[in-house]
């Protein structure tokens, strides 16, 4: 699951005056609310223009604008101490008069905690997608609602998904790469899932790289997840036999009572992965959505039937390790003739239009379902972040910045 590389450049890398130490916690704003950051409630001034220009600055608003910042580059799975809340001071609600060019300023609202930032904590520069600098505010997909804007598309109201930062505020230099969003009877969080980057990588994955047809056997692994999820729905509503795994029976009871999965099972509670896939497929895969890797493609890869097909998501398994464990039965790619692709949902942006048409229909005729993860409040999201990656979170992990 990955976020569209050409939209990676859109976000200023945060929107402060210098860092000042957090407030302490009992200044923080608790629950999720429309005044978290003081909105409205100073008011700035400029000293270095003219009579006018200082009288039409002093009536600008301003707010505190807390942000979550990388500390360090690490090479391990991330923890939440990797990440600090800091105070980014006192800012305008007003685009800068200096800017490049035409920009937006943005009141966050949810931000999305995705697998392929553990990637951008890493000093990678042979990635497609950039690292993250240590000291400098987390980036990732969001939405928002636009304060000030100097770009003719975007008017002071509009509520707008994309990438933004880990913070109140961002003062986004690209708005044509945010997407705005008509509000409906969907809430806005599902535009981080549902209808956004994983139900998208979820739709191409499956029909693009899949090929399914009626009646064949799909395999999802980390099926409960924001991508899983849709992806085994998806498969039934084709006419599919589908298959989940998750990390909790919790989450296998969901699978099969919420998502409408024909079996799943706890992969924790299976000494031989080889063996279970055999039980719940004795005709073998013919579809395998990888989420996992490691020691469940093993067992998938001598469990496909010939000309089966694996779309390569993601292999949250291996994001914590140095030294990634290697796969030993790929040799079974040649004799049962398997394609297997890796992908990155961007690559399929021609389809966009049409995935929002069919979900979002699906969703409101109850064909499919949802379940997001949602946790309140900007200081929360380093442990929402690092909870996916011990299977902590059910459904799609989301952060509640401001809720209007």
């Amino acid at each position: 699951m990955h976020p569209p590389p050409n939209r990676l450049t859109a976000v200023r890398s945060s929107y402060h005056p210098p860092d000042h130490a957090v407030p302490p916690a009992s200044n923080r704003h608790p629950n999720c609310s429309t005044d978290q950051a003081g909105e409205a409630i100073q008011t700035h001034s400029r000293t270095d223009g003219g009579m006018e220009q200082a009288e039409r600055a002093a009536e600008v608003p301003t707010a505190r604008n807390r942000k979550v910042v990388l500390r360090e580059y690490i090479t391990r799975a991330p923890r939440e101490d990797d990440m600090l809340l800091v105070d980014g001071g006192v800012v305008p609600l007003r685009v800068p008069e200096g800017a490049a060019g035409p920009a937006v300023l943005v009141k966050n609202l949810y931000l999305s905690c995705d697998p392929y930032m553990r990637g951008r904590m890493r000093d990678n520069h042979n990635s497609y997608i950039p690292s993250f600098k240590p000291g400098s505010v987390i980036e990732g997909l969001g939405v928002a609602r636009v304060v000030d804007s100097t770009h003719p598309g975007f008017s002071a109201g509009d509520i707008v998904s994309g990438m933004t930062g880990w913070e109140e505020y961002s003062l986004i230099e690209k708005p044509e790469q945010l997407n705005k969003i008509q509000q409906s009877d969907i809430p806005l969080s599902y535009h981080l899932g549902l209808l956004g980057m994983p139900g998208f990588t979820a739709y191409a994955g499956f029909y693009e790289l899949c090929s399914p047809k009626k009646e064949e056997f799909v395999f999802v692994s980390a099926a409960s997840g924001a991508v899983g999820q849709i992806v085994g729905q998806l498969a039934k509503l084709h006419g599919c036999y589908v298959v989940g795994t998750a990390g909790t029976n919790q989450k296998v009871e969901l699978l099969k009572g919420k998502f409408g999965f024909d079996a799943a099972f706890n992969y924790k509670e299976e000494p031989d992965l080889t063996a279970a896939l055999k039980r719940y497929f004795p005709e073998g895969i013919d579809i395998y959505f990888e989420n996992v890797g490691g020691s469940m493609l093993d067992a998938v890869l001598v469990n496909m039937r010939k000309h089966g097909r694996i779309a390569v998501c993601g292999m949250v398994s291996q994001h914590g390790m140095t030294d990634p464990v290697g796969i030993h039965n790929l040799f079974c790619l040649v004799p049962k003739r398997i394609k297997m692709q890796g992908f990155i949902q961007s690559d399929f942006l021609n389809l966009f239009p049409q995935f929002l048409d069919d979900v979002a229909k699906h969703y409101r005729d109850g064909k499919i379902v949802y379940v997001e993860d949602m946790s309140v409040g900007l200081e929360n999201a380093p442990s929402a972040f690092v909870g996916l990656f011990s299977g902590k979170n059910v459904g799609k992990q989301v952060v509640c910045v401001s809720q209007e």
